[in-house]
């Protein structure tokens, strides 16, 4: 397994309106390709107006053969754009993740 870890820094007071975006315009498209995420999640304390999910992948091949999928997609490249365009991204950070041997769970 491999976990996509995403961790999006949002405009202050503006989660909400992030999260929106992406209800409205990218979900239907990225859980189409990716199927659904592991975790979506923001923040209520601590590092405020972050934005948190995980993907799950067999491998890498997998993730890059459905990521492919996902930006040919039109109705995912309509949401980036409605994302950029919204200004509302201030930071993203993304790690590639192996699962501790100990770990068994499967997906």
């Amino acid at each position: 397994m491999l976990v996509d870890h995403r961790t999006y820094r949002i405009k202050p007071g503006q989660t909400q309106t992030h999260l929106a975006i992406y209800e409205q315009y990218g979900y239907a498209a990225q859980t189409r390709h990716l199927g659904e995420p592991v975790v979506y999640m923001y923040a209520e304390s601590g590092d405020m107006n972050t934005v948190v999910h995980n993907w799950a992948y067999e491998d890498a091949a997998d993730r890059a053969k459905r990521r492919a999928a996902l930006f040919a997609d039109p109705e995912w490249l309509n949401y980036v754009q409605k994302l950029n365009e919204s200004g509302l991204l201030v930071d993203q950070r993304t790690s590639l993740m192996l699962p501790a041997k100990f770990w068994p769970k499967k997906r």
